[in-house]
Protein backbone atom coordinates (compact mmCIF):
# COMPACT_ATOMS: atom_id res chain seq x y z
CA UNK A 1 0.00 0.00 0.00
CA UNK A 2 1.69 3.16 -0.83
CA UNK A 3 0.18 5.97 1.02
CA UNK A 4 -0.45 9.55 -1.17
CA UNK A 5 3.11 11.58 -1.01
CA UNK A 6 0.47 14.86 -1.41
CA UNK A 7 -1.35 14.03 1.97
CA UNK A 8 1.89 12.77 3.42
CA UNK A 9 3.42 16.25 2.85
CA UNK A 10 0.06 17.92 3.94
CA UNK A 11 0.33 15.97 7.49
CA UNK A 12 4.06 17.15 7.86
CA UNK A 13 3.47 20.44 6.91
CA UNK A 14 0.61 20.97 9.57
CA UNK A 15 2.34 19.24 12.34
CA UNK A 16 4.44 20.83 14.72
CA UNK A 17 7.67 20.48 14.37
CA UNK A 18 9.34 17.25 16.52
CA UNK A 19 12.18 16.16 14.07
CA UNK A 20 14.76 17.60 16.50
CA UNK A 21 17.71 15.48 15.02
CA UNK A 22 18.69 14.52 11.46
CA UNK A 23 21.65 13.13 9.72
CA UNK A 24 23.73 10.39 8.98
CA UNK A 25 25.03 7.02 10.31
CA UNK A 26 29.00 7.06 10.08
CA UNK A 27 29.95 3.45 9.63
CA UNK A 28 33.61 2.22 9.55
CA UNK A 29 34.65 1.55 13.22
CA UNK A 30 33.36 -1.78 12.81
CA UNK A 31 34.87 -3.03 9.83
CA UNK A 32 38.01 -5.08 9.33
CA UNK A 33 37.10 -8.29 11.37
CA UNK A 34 35.07 -10.31 8.46
CA UNK A 35 36.52 -14.15 8.45
CA UNK A 36 35.15 -16.28 5.48
CA UNK A 37 35.81 -18.98 7.45
CA UNK A 38 34.23 -17.45 10.76
CA UNK A 39 37.71 -17.46 12.72
CA UNK A 40 37.13 -15.85 16.14
CA UNK A 41 40.05 -12.79 16.57
CA UNK A 42 40.29 -12.00 13.24
CA UNK A 43 41.21 -8.62 12.17
CA UNK A 44 41.34 -7.26 16.16
CA UNK A 45 42.73 -4.92 16.94
CA UNK A 46 43.19 -3.81 13.48
CA UNK A 47 44.78 -1.02 11.94
CA UNK A 48 43.68 2.81 12.62
CA UNK A 49 42.68 3.99 8.73
CA UNK A 50 43.59 0.41 7.11
CA UNK A 51 41.05 -1.92 8.79
CA UNK A 52 38.94 0.76 10.44
CA UNK A 53 38.26 4.05 10.44
CA UNK A 54 35.23 6.40 12.35
CA UNK A 55 34.97 9.79 10.29
CA UNK A 56 36.72 11.87 7.69
CA UNK A 57 36.58 15.12 9.47
CA UNK A 58 36.74 16.63 6.69
CA UNK A 59 33.22 16.56 5.18
CA UNK A 60 31.68 17.85 8.65
CA UNK A 61 31.90 21.11 7.34
CA UNK A 62 30.39 19.86 4.10
CA UNK A 63 27.38 18.01 6.09
CA UNK A 64 26.78 20.74 8.61
CA UNK A 65 26.99 24.07 6.82
CA UNK A 66 26.15 23.02 3.74
CA UNK A 67 23.42 20.32 4.20
CA UNK A 68 22.57 21.28 7.50
CA UNK A 69 22.50 18.34 9.68
CA UNK A 70 23.01 18.06 13.16
CA UNK A 71 23.48 14.31 13.85
CA UNK A 72 26.34 11.65 13.41
CA UNK A 73 25.88 8.01 14.25
CA UNK A 74 29.14 6.31 14.88
CA UNK A 75 30.15 2.86 14.78
CA UNK A 76 32.22 1.20 17.36
CA UNK A 77 33.06 -2.14 18.18
CA UNK A 78 32.71 -3.75 21.28
CA UNK A 79 35.76 -6.41 20.93
CA UNK A 80 38.15 -3.15 19.96
CA UNK A 81 36.48 -1.28 22.91
CA UNK A 82 36.83 -4.15 25.15
CA UNK A 83 39.69 -6.50 24.01
CA UNK A 84 38.76 -10.22 24.76
CA UNK A 85 42.17 -10.10 26.47
CA UNK A 86 39.52 -7.99 28.84
CA UNK A 87 35.93 -8.89 28.29
CA UNK A 88 33.16 -6.63 28.57
CA UNK A 89 33.42 -4.31 30.83
CA UNK A 90 34.99 -1.52 32.14
CA UNK A 91 38.69 -1.85 31.14
CA UNK A 92 39.15 -0.50 27.37
CA UNK A 93 41.87 -0.73 25.03
CA UNK A 94 42.60 3.00 25.58
CA UNK A 95 44.34 3.58 21.61
CA UNK A 96 40.67 2.55 20.29
CA UNK A 97 39.12 4.48 22.52
CA UNK A 98 40.94 7.74 22.41
CA UNK A 99 40.54 7.36 18.26
CA UNK A 100 36.75 7.09 18.76
CA UNK A 101 36.76 10.03 21.37
CA UNK A 102 38.70 11.94 18.43
CA UNK A 103 35.86 11.33 15.92
CA UNK A 104 33.13 12.08 18.67
CA UNK A 105 34.70 15.51 20.01
CA UNK A 106 35.13 16.49 16.50
CA UNK A 107 31.26 16.41 16.03
CA UNK A 108 30.26 17.94 18.55
CA UNK A 109 32.74 20.43 18.73
CA UNK A 110 31.69 21.21 15.36
CA UNK A 111 27.99 22.06 17.12
CA UNK A 112 26.32 18.65 16.14
CA UNK A 113 25.55 16.06 18.14
CA UNK A 114 26.57 12.40 18.36
CA UNK A 115 24.94 8.97 18.58
CA UNK A 116 27.54 6.29 19.95
CA UNK A 117 26.90 3.13 18.34
CA UNK A 118 27.93 -0.22 19.49
CA UNK A 119 27.44 -2.18 16.13
CA UNK A 120 27.46 -5.53 17.93
CA UNK A 121 24.27 -7.06 17.33
CA UNK A 122 23.45 -7.37 21.26
CA UNK A 123 26.73 -9.85 20.76
CA UNK A 124 30.06 -10.43 22.26
CA UNK A 125 33.54 -12.03 21.80
CA UNK A 126 33.19 -12.89 18.13
CA UNK A 127 32.17 -10.52 15.25
CA UNK A 128 34.01 -12.62 12.24
CA UNK A 129 30.48 -13.23 10.29
CA UNK A 130 28.48 -10.45 12.16
CA UNK A 131 25.34 -10.30 11.97
CA UNK A 132 25.19 -14.07 13.09
CA UNK A 133 28.61 -14.84 14.97
CA UNK A 134 29.20 -13.92 18.75
CA UNK A 135 27.20 -15.13 21.85
CA UNK A 136 24.34 -13.21 23.16
CA UNK A 137 25.12 -11.22 25.94
CA UNK A 138 23.41 -12.45 28.99
CA UNK A 139 22.92 -15.65 27.51
CA UNK A 140 23.52 -17.53 30.73
CA UNK A 141 23.65 -21.15 29.04
CA UNK A 142 26.41 -20.19 27.10
CA UNK A 143 29.21 -19.85 28.91
CA UNK A 144 31.54 -17.96 26.89
CA UNK A 145 28.39 -15.40 26.88
CA UNK A 146 29.50 -11.48 28.47
CA UNK A 147 26.65 -11.25 31.66
CA UNK A 148 24.15 -8.62 31.39
CA UNK A 149 26.02 -7.35 34.68
CA UNK A 150 29.21 -7.19 32.35
CA UNK A 151 26.90 -4.57 29.76
CA UNK A 152 25.81 -2.25 32.32
CA UNK A 153 29.66 -2.00 33.90
CA UNK A 154 30.53 -1.13 30.36
CA UNK A 155 28.05 1.37 29.88
CA UNK A 156 28.46 3.09 33.26
CA UNK A 157 32.20 3.41 31.96
CA UNK A 158 31.56 4.74 28.81
CA UNK A 159 28.95 7.13 30.05
CA UNK A 160 30.93 8.38 32.43
CA UNK A 161 33.46 9.70 30.16
CA UNK A 162 30.81 11.42 28.35
CA UNK A 163 28.78 12.69 30.96
CA UNK A 164 29.66 16.79 30.50
CA UNK A 165 29.10 16.39 27.08
CA UNK A 166 25.75 17.44 26.46
CA UNK A 167 25.53 16.85 22.30
CA UNK A 168 26.16 12.92 22.84
CA UNK A 169 23.25 10.33 22.30
CA UNK A 170 23.47 6.55 23.78
CA UNK A 171 22.48 4.62 21.71
CA UNK A 172 22.42 0.92 23.57
CA UNK A 173 22.85 -1.34 20.52
CA UNK A 174 22.57 -1.68 17.31
CA UNK A 175 19.73 -4.21 15.98
CA UNK A 176 19.63 -7.05 18.77
CA UNK A 177 18.42 -10.24 16.76
CA UNK A 178 17.36 -14.21 17.16
CA UNK A 179 17.17 -14.18 21.38
CA UNK A 180 14.63 -13.81 23.79
CA UNK A 181 13.14 -10.45 23.59
CA UNK A 182 12.79 -10.78 27.63
CA UNK A 183 16.70 -10.59 27.13
CA UNK A 184 16.75 -7.80 25.26
CA UNK A 185 14.81 -5.49 27.89
CA UNK A 186 17.28 -6.72 30.38
CA UNK A 187 19.83 -5.76 28.66
CA UNK A 188 18.19 -2.43 28.18
CA UNK A 189 17.57 -2.07 31.21
CA UNK A 190 20.91 -2.56 32.41
CA UNK A 191 22.30 -0.08 30.12
CA UNK A 192 20.11 3.08 31.18
CA UNK A 193 20.79 1.82 35.06
CA UNK A 194 24.69 1.84 34.03
CA UNK A 195 24.55 5.39 32.16
CA UNK A 196 22.33 6.78 34.70
CA UNK A 197 24.34 5.85 37.82
CA UNK A 198 27.49 7.26 36.12
CA UNK A 199 25.59 10.72 35.87
CA UNK A 200 24.96 11.18 32.77
CA UNK A 201 21.62 12.65 31.89
CA UNK A 202 21.50 12.58 27.87
CA UNK A 203 19.00 10.98 25.60
CA UNK A 204 19.30 7.22 25.61
CA UNK A 205 18.04 5.26 22.21
CA UNK A 206 16.84 1.50 23.07
CA UNK A 207 16.24 -0.97 20.87
CA UNK A 208 13.90 -4.07 20.13
CA UNK A 209 14.43 -7.16 18.81
CA UNK A 210 13.96 -8.62 15.55
CA UNK A 211 16.88 -6.47 14.10
CA UNK A 212 14.55 -3.38 16.14
CA UNK A 213 12.68 -3.07 13.14
CA UNK A 214 9.20 -1.59 13.03
CA UNK A 215 7.30 -3.48 10.72
CA UNK A 216 7.82 -6.60 13.07
CA UNK A 217 7.33 -4.55 16.44
CA UNK A 218 4.23 -6.09 17.47
CA UNK A 219 4.65 -9.51 15.89
CA UNK A 220 7.03 -12.39 15.98
CA UNK A 221 9.96 -12.83 14.59
CA UNK A 222 11.33 -16.35 13.81
CA UNK A 223 9.32 -17.61 17.17
CA UNK A 224 10.61 -14.41 19.79
CA UNK A 225 8.17 -12.61 20.99
CA UNK A 226 7.24 -8.93 19.96
CA UNK A 227 9.26 -5.60 20.84
CA UNK A 228 6.03 -4.41 21.57
CA UNK A 229 5.20 -6.88 24.54
CA UNK A 230 8.13 -5.81 26.33
CA UNK A 231 10.37 -2.45 25.25
CA UNK A 232 6.97 -0.19 27.10
CA UNK A 233 8.56 -1.50 30.48
CA UNK A 234 11.68 0.22 30.31
CA UNK A 235 12.43 2.78 33.10
CA UNK A 236 14.65 5.96 32.74
CA UNK A 237 14.42 7.95 36.22
CA UNK A 238 15.57 10.67 34.53
CA UNK A 239 12.63 10.51 31.93
CA UNK A 240 15.12 10.50 28.96
CA UNK A 241 14.91 7.40 27.33
CA UNK A 242 13.71 6.91 22.98
CA UNK A 243 12.93 3.58 21.06
CA UNK A 244 15.90 3.04 18.58
CA UNK A 245 13.86 1.71 15.36
CA UNK A 246 15.22 0.33 12.02
CA UNK A 247 13.26 0.41 8.58
CA UNK A 248 14.19 -0.24 5.17
CA UNK A 249 11.89 -0.18 2.01
CA UNK A 250 13.08 -3.47 0.15
CA UNK A 251 10.88 -7.17 0.05
CA UNK A 252 12.90 -8.23 2.72
CA UNK A 253 13.12 -5.31 5.00
CA UNK A 254 17.33 -6.67 4.72
CA UNK A 255 18.26 -2.90 3.16
CA UNK A 256 20.52 -5.24 0.75
CA UNK A 257 18.00 -4.99 -2.49
CA UNK A 258 17.76 -2.17 -5.11
CA UNK A 259 13.64 -2.37 -5.41
CA UNK A 260 12.10 -0.48 -2.86
CA UNK A 261 8.39 -2.08 -2.56
CA UNK A 262 7.46 -1.76 1.41
CA UNK A 263 5.82 1.35 2.09
CA UNK A 264 7.38 2.90 5.43
CA UNK A 265 3.93 4.51 6.83
CA UNK A 266 1.73 1.67 5.95
CA UNK A 267 4.30 -0.50 7.78
CA UNK A 268 5.64 1.84 10.62
CA UNK A 269 1.74 2.34 11.83
CA UNK A 270 1.38 -0.39 14.26
CA UNK A 271 4.63 0.72 16.07
CA UNK A 272 3.21 4.02 15.80
CA UNK A 273 0.50 4.08 17.85
CA UNK A 274 2.49 1.80 19.89
CA UNK A 275 4.49 4.67 20.89
CA UNK A 276 0.96 6.63 21.42
CA UNK A 277 -0.01 4.79 23.59
CA UNK A 278 2.83 3.91 25.75
CA UNK A 279 3.30 8.09 25.51
CA UNK A 280 6.97 6.83 24.12
CA UNK A 281 9.42 8.68 21.60
CA UNK A 282 11.81 6.84 18.53
CA UNK A 283 14.09 7.41 16.61
CA UNK A 284 14.54 5.55 13.24
CA UNK A 285 18.74 5.54 13.12
CA UNK A 286 18.70 3.91 9.83
CA UNK A 287 16.68 3.50 6.54
CA UNK A 288 17.62 4.18 2.67
CA UNK A 289 17.64 3.37 -0.60
CA UNK A 290 18.36 3.08 -4.16
CA UNK A 291 18.60 5.60 -6.76
CA UNK A 292 15.52 4.91 -8.80
CA UNK A 293 12.10 6.58 -9.04
CA UNK A 294 10.16 3.89 -6.87
CA UNK A 295 12.39 4.15 -4.13
CA UNK A 296 12.77 8.57 -4.47
CA UNK A 297 8.81 8.22 -4.54
CA UNK A 298 9.71 5.65 -0.99
CA UNK A 299 12.09 7.83 0.76
CA UNK A 300 10.11 10.89 0.45
CA UNK A 301 7.22 9.26 1.93
CA UNK A 302 9.42 7.94 4.98
CA UNK A 303 11.10 11.23 5.92
CA UNK A 304 7.17 12.76 5.60
CA UNK A 305 5.64 10.18 7.58
CA UNK A 306 8.87 10.91 10.22
CA UNK A 307 8.30 14.25 10.09
CA UNK A 308 4.48 13.94 10.26
CA UNK A 309 3.88 11.84 13.70
CA UNK A 310 5.41 13.50 16.81
CA UNK A 311 6.37 10.25 18.19
CA UNK A 312 9.33 10.76 16.14
CA UNK A 313 12.26 12.49 17.23
CA UNK A 314 14.93 12.00 14.34
CA UNK A 315 16.62 9.82 12.26
CA UNK A 316 19.96 9.05 10.75
CA UNK A 317 20.61 7.78 7.14
CA UNK A 318 22.50 4.40 6.32
CA UNK A 319 25.51 5.67 5.20
CA UNK A 320 28.44 7.63 5.06
CA UNK A 321 32.18 6.45 6.22
CA UNK A 322 35.57 6.98 5.13
CA UNK A 323 36.67 3.64 3.61
CA UNK A 324 33.39 2.90 1.96
CA UNK A 325 35.38 3.39 -1.20
CA UNK A 326 32.98 2.14 -3.86
CA UNK A 327 31.33 -0.04 -2.42
CA UNK A 328 27.56 0.60 -0.89
CA UNK A 329 26.02 0.15 2.43
CA UNK A 330 22.54 0.01 1.03
CA UNK A 331 20.17 -1.34 -1.38
CA UNK A 332 22.16 -1.97 -4.30
CA UNK A 333 22.14 -5.66 -4.61
CA UNK A 334 25.99 -5.61 -3.69
CA UNK A 335 26.22 -3.84 -6.82
CA UNK A 336 28.97 -1.08 -6.52
CA UNK A 337 27.38 2.53 -6.42
CA UNK A 338 29.19 4.61 -3.88
CA UNK A 339 28.08 5.22 -0.34
CA UNK A 340 26.90 8.81 0.89
CA UNK A 341 30.05 9.67 1.79
CA UNK A 342 30.54 12.95 0.28
CA UNK A 343 32.50 12.61 -3.05
CA UNK A 344 31.80 9.04 -3.23
CA UNK A 345 31.80 7.80 -6.64
CA UNK A 346 30.53 4.37 -8.33
CA UNK A 347 32.73 1.63 -9.64
CA UNK A 348 32.24 3.12 -12.93
CA UNK A 349 33.41 6.32 -11.79
CA UNK A 350 29.88 7.90 -11.91
CA UNK A 351 28.43 10.08 -9.26
CA UNK A 352 28.00 7.78 -5.80
CA UNK A 353 24.72 7.81 -3.80
CA UNK A 354 26.00 11.04 -2.00
CA UNK A 355 24.98 12.54 -5.43
CA UNK A 356 22.06 10.20 -6.64
CA UNK A 357 20.11 9.47 -3.64
CA UNK A 358 21.72 11.87 -0.64
CA UNK A 359 21.46 15.48 -2.88
CA UNK A 360 19.16 14.37 -5.28
CA UNK A 361 15.69 13.29 -2.84
CA UNK A 362 16.80 13.70 1.15
CA UNK A 363 18.63 17.02 0.99
CA UNK A 364 15.81 18.62 0.31
CA UNK A 365 13.47 16.95 3.49
CA UNK A 366 16.47 17.79 5.93
CA UNK A 367 14.14 19.89 8.73
CA UNK A 368 15.26 23.50 8.40
CA UNK A 369 14.23 23.67 12.07
CA UNK A 370 16.82 21.10 13.90
CA UNK A 371 18.60 21.17 17.32
CA UNK A 372 21.77 23.36 17.62
CA UNK A 373 22.34 23.45 21.64
CA UNK A 374 21.48 22.49 25.20
CA UNK A 375 21.77 18.98 26.34
CA UNK A 376 20.53 16.04 23.83
CA UNK A 377 16.65 15.60 24.73
CA UNK A 378 13.58 13.55 23.58
CA UNK A 379 12.26 17.07 23.74
CA UNK A 380 14.24 19.12 21.81
CA UNK A 381 16.36 21.88 22.60
CA UNK A 382 17.06 25.27 21.21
Amino acid sequence: MLFSSTLVAALASSASATIYYAGVAESGGEFGVYSSTATPGTGLPGRFGVDYAFLNTSTLPIWIKQNHINTFRVAFLLERMCPLAYGLGSKFNETYFSEFNTAITAITNAGAYAILDPHNYMRYNDPSQQPATGSVIGNSSDPKAATTKQFQQFWHELAGRYKKNEKVIFGIMIEPHDMPTSLVLTNDQAAINGIRSAGAKQLILAPGNGYTGGHYWLQQEQGDDPSGDYLYKLHDPVGNTAIDIHEYLDYDFSGQHIVCNQSFPANMAGVTGWLKQHNLKAMVTEFGGDNNTMCDTYLKEAIQYMAANPEYIGWTYWAAGPIWGTASPCCTDQKPYGSVEPGSLAGDGSPGLYYTVWLKVVQALVPKTLQKRGISSIYGGR
